[in-house]
């Protein structure tokens, strides 16, 4: 009996002694940072989508067969488009920020053979991973050129008796990329006349 009697003494203290664990302020705790064991997932940031993959600047062959895989080239412009020498083209070819697209853009010009002189000028803008026809002229003599974010754009002018070397004058005409379009912002129109004793041209006064 009496030791039967010690037994639940001893099983009514651990009891009191768990309570006052559970419920006092008194128990064993933590006293570090309050974790309390939970663990806190920082969402990774969902992956975004590559951008596709601008094409590279087309060689000079490159960019004469951009040209003749052109539908908005015209034929007469395509049938007369042939290597001058061997596969030399009469072809210039330029790269710069016209449009502000992914990639530079591409200003090609076609002239002649004998006398280069422009036949016809066209511009190229990255649409995802192909070039696009944004702005053309087929009507010689012409010749364009990046300057400083523009496009400028020259058009010779002959008199009836001119030589293909030395015009008139020169139409020179300043375009601008907006609104997905090129717009004209400036146009300057410039007069030659011969100057006294010499045959080559001089700029006329303004």
């Amino acid at each position: 009996m009496k030791a039967g009697s010690a037994a639940v003494t001893a099983l009514a203290a651990v009891a009191l002694l768990l309570t006052a664990c559970s419920t006092g302020g008194s128990g064993a705790r933590d006293e570090g940072p309050g974790n309390r064991g939970e663990t806190v997932m920082t969402p990774s940031p969902s992956p975004t989508p590559s951008a596709e993959s601008a094409p590279s600047p087309p060689s000079t062959l490159e960019a004469v067969k951009l040209v003749k895989d052109d539908p908005k080239v015209s034929r007469t412009v395509k049938r007369d488009l042939k290597p001058c020498v061997a596969d030399e083209y009469p072809v210039d070819v330029s790269y710069g920020n016209l449009t502000g697209g992914s990639a530079s853009d591409v200003v090609v010009n076609i002239m002649t053979c004998g006398d280069a002189v422009g036949t016809s000028t066209f511009v190229y803008r990255t649409e995802g991973k192909k070039y696009e026809n944004v702005f053309q002229d087929e009507e010689p003599p012409v010749y364009a050129e990046i300057d400083r974010g523009d496009l400028v754009v020259t058009k010779q002018l002959y008199a009836e008796d001119d030589p293909v070397s030395y015009p008139s004058g020169e139409v020179v005409i300043t375009y601008e990329w907006a609104a997905n379009h090129f717009r004209e912002t400036d146009r300057i129109r410039n007069h030659y006349s011969s100057a006294a004793g010499s045959d080559a041209p001089a700029p006329a006064e303004n």
